[in-house]
This record gives structure tokens, C-alpha cells and sequence, in this order.
């Protein structure tokens, strides 16, 4: 992919070969004139002038890499916004990506659910990812854009179709626009932080008015209706397509001698501790083989209330992460002798740190053939982060996030109610 650049001098060499060869003949004419006099008229020697010309036709040649940045918060990382830098980097030939600071989100949009550390994490373990810009600005102000042309040598910026308003109800791209610096890209439909934001807040208040129906009589339930009709209305709309889960496949398998590693879970509400466990899986091989759990198996372990994302969200957002080779959609509980052979899987490994509620409730050990195959091997956490972890913390400021998602969600039903359809993937 090459830079659209205005300059055009050497353009004119391929539209106008006469004056290109008045120039050579010039040249040819002048190196001998200088030769003949021993040089003292200054002029570079034939060899040089034909040698140097020939080196600004390669450089003409050779493709320049276009560079392009694209921000945000990417708070409660989803495959939207994977999605969203995979179009990035279809613009460009390496994508840089800048990480707003904790002080401008809280200034901005609230307080973040996760931390700048965990948010690296989660940006740098994306696939298409280049580079990370920690700690940049909310607004693309004046002196940043020009730290970004010169310093970071971007080209182009890039935000998704939907409206990124200031405070003062101004367009954060502007001066990327007024430009003429700024490309634009489609939004990915049925996600965002606020959906997840209002999945998590909505599962507290069913389990809470299930944990006490007991105790209630059956007037109570109208107030159980309402809770569900709250519920519904943070349902994923996400529509699954085999396109979709296509891009963000590897679209290749190990080779014939890979070391292949298998590694399973829920991988729900993807977060850093996810990252950082695959990350170490990897290590361990050649091919990180993923098995993602059915939303019934899923529910059975960790209970009626999850998972808060479903299974082909979990599993585009694991398909996401850089150091995920392939994923089973679906994956079994217990891990057979046969799946072993199909997938010739070398070694499997599972984290310290799980919600599994299977060690407590009398369940079969479902890694019994690979621990008996003596292939299987307990894999230390990188971080203790868990989904119920994550969900914590937004339930106890529970008040905050509800009066933001307010205001978003309300913002949000607007867009869709305007949008008019945009090509793009």
C-alpha cells in the first residue's frame, strides 16, 4: 500500500520519456564536457549523474508502508473493537494504536472498569496491532496530530462511523478532517462497552430478585416480569456470520511436525489475565489450539447468570488475541482420547486460576485422559484477573455506571435510529 503523496516529479519521467531523455543526453553531454576540462567547472562526472538518477528512480519505485493510528478507550475489550482495528489496519500497512489515560477517560467518559495496564495488555495481545501509544489524548488536539505526522509518521487517522463528541458537543477528528487526514470505518453492530456494562448490571439484579423469590410471595411477580424485561433488553444482538469469523481467522493449521497446545475455558468477558494466560500456552508450542465452552456448559459451571458474552462472541474474541493459532467453537467438557488424535494435540495445560465450580461439586475430572496420557500440565496465572473480577468492581459503583450508561445508551439508540447503511467490512 502506498501513501498518496502530491509530489509528481517523477511521475513526469514516465509521461514525458523526450524531456527525460533531453535531460540524460544534458547530462551525458555536460559529464564529458567536465571530464575533457578536468572538472573545474564544478559538474558532477557522467558515472555519477547516471548512477545518482537511477537512485532516485528506485526510491520512486519502492512503496512507502502507510501508517495509520487509530484511539480510544477500549475499556472492557470485545470483538468490536477488534473488529474495528482489523479495519484500521486494512487501510494502511502498520496500525498504531494510541491508549487514552486513565485521567482523560474519567475526565472524558467516567471512571474505566479496567486499569491503563490491563487495557495494554489487552491492546498489545490483538493480532493486528503494530505499536501502542500509552497515555494519549481524548481530543486530537493540534500539537498531538503534529506529534503524530512527525514524530510517529502517521498518515492517515481513523475512527468508526459513529459520533465521538467532546464535552462541549464538539467533534474530537476535526482538525484530522479539516486536514484531510482522516478515514473513516464502518461500526461494528450488536456490541459496545455500555452493552456489556448494562449485561453485567442487569445479571445482578435477576440474581438478586431470584435469590429473593424464595422468601416472596406470588404477587411478586410482576416485579420478576419487569427484571426480565430488563434483562432482554441487554440480550447480545450480534448476528454471527461464517464471513466474520473468517477474518478473523489465521486461516492456516500447524504443520506436519507442530507442537500442538491445547488450552480450554470459558474465556468470558475476555480480559488481561486471558491474554496473559494464552500468551504463556504459547510459549509452550508451535500451535495454541483454544477450546471455548458452550454457553450450557458455561452456565452448569459457573451459574444461571453466565456467561454475560455467548459463544461466538467469546470465541471471535479469542480469535483475536495474537498468540491464538485456532479455536474450537463449542468445545467439550471433558477431553477424549479421540479429540487428542483429530487435533494431534501435544500437550495440554489449564491456568491456576479458575471459577470451575467442578473440583467442589463431585464432577468427573474432565483432563483424566491427557493427565493419564501424561501430556497434560498445570499452567501458573500470569494475573488472578477472573470475569467475576472484572464484574465486581463495576457492581460496586454500580450508581456511577448506571447513570453513564444512561446517558450512553440513550446516545446509542439514536445512532442506530439514523444510521444508514455503509459499505465496508
Amino acid at each position: 500500500m502506498e501513501f498518496e503523496s502530491n509530489d509528481s516529479n517523477w511521475d513526469g519521467v514516465c509521461y514525458y520519456p523526450q524531456l527525460f531523455g533531453g535531460v540524460m543526453l544534458t547530462a551525458a553531454v555536460l559529464g564529458l564536457s567536465t571530464s575533457y576540462f578536468g572538472g573545474t567547472m564544478g559538474f558532477p562526472t557522467l558515472p555519477y549523474t547516471l548512477s545518482y538518477l537511477k537512485n532516485l528512480q528506485k526510491k520512486k519505485r519502492e512503496k512507502r508502508k502507510v501508517r495509520v493510528y487509530m484511539d480510544g478507550c477500549f475499556d472492557l475489550m470485545h470483538y468490536g473493537h477488534a473488529n474495528a482495528l482489523r479495519q484500521a489496519k486494512a487501510l494502511g500497512d502498520e496500525l498504531v494504536v494510541g491508549l487514552v489515560s486513565d485521567e482523560e477517560i474519567v475526565l472524558n467518559k467516567g471512571p474505566p472498569v479496567l486499569s491503563m495496564e490491563e487495557r495494554l495488555a489487552l491492546v498489545s495481545g490483538l493480532k493486528r496491532v503494530d505499536e501502542v501509544i500509552a497515555d494519549a489524548p481524548y481530543a486530537i488536539t493540534e500539537d498531538f496530530m503534529n506529534r503524530l505526522f512527525n514524530e510517529h509518521e502517521i498518515d492517515y487517522i481513523i475512527h468508526g462511523d459513529d459520533p465521538c463528541l467532546l464535552p462541549d458537543g464538539s467533534d474530537a477528528y476535526a482538525l484530522a478532517k479539516k486536514v484531510g487526514r482522516y478515514k473513516q470505518i464502518k461500526r461494528t453492530e450488536g456490541i459496545s462497552s455500555t452493552d456489556i456494562v448494562g449485561r453485567i448490571l442487569a445479571s445482578i439484579e435477576d440474581k438478586n430478585a431470584c435469590d429473593g423469590s424464595q422468601e416472596s410471595s406470588r404477587n411478586d411477580e410482576p416485579n420478576r416480569m419487569k427484571k426480565s424485561v430488563e434483562k432482554s433488553k441487554h440480550a447480545s444482538n450480534f448476528l454471527p456470520t461464517s464471513r466474520r469469523i473468517v477474518q478473523f481467522s489465521n486461516a492456516k493449521g500447524p504443520g506436519p511436525n507442530a507442537r500442538v497446545v491445547y488450552i480450554d475455558g470459558a474465556f468470558d468477558l475476555f480480559h488481561a489475565g486471558h491474554v496473559e494466560v494464552l500468551k504463556s500456552a504459547r510459549q509452550l508450542g508451535d500451535f495454541l489450539l483454544v477450546g471455548i465452552y458452550t454457553d450450557q456448559i458455561v452456565s452448569e459451571q459457573r451459574g444461571p447468570h453466565f456467561p454475560l458474552m455467548h459463544l461466538h462472541e467469546r470465541s471471535l474474541s479469542v480469535l483475536a488475541c495474537r498468540y491464538v493459532d485456532e479455536v474450537i467453537i463449542g468445545a467439550p467438557w471433558e477431553i477424549t482420547k479421540d479429540m487428542i488424535t483429530t487435533f494431534n494435540i501435544s500437550l495440554v495445560v489449564h491456568g491456576t486460576v479458575c471459577e470451575s465450580k467442578s473440583s467442589v461439586n463431585g464432577q468427573a475430572d474432565p483432563y483424566s485422559v491427557p493427565k493419564n496420557m501424561g501430556i497434560f500440565r498445570m499452567l501458573e496465572s500470569p494475573k488472578d484477573i477472573t470475569t467475576t473480577s472484572v464484574a465486581q468492581r463495576i457492581i460496586a459503583n454500580h450508581e456511577i455506571y448506571e447513570k453513564r450508561n444512561a446517558k450512553k445508551e440513550a446516545s446509542e439508540k439514536k445512532f442506530y435510529e439514523e444510521r444508514k447503511y455503509i459499505s465496508g467490512d
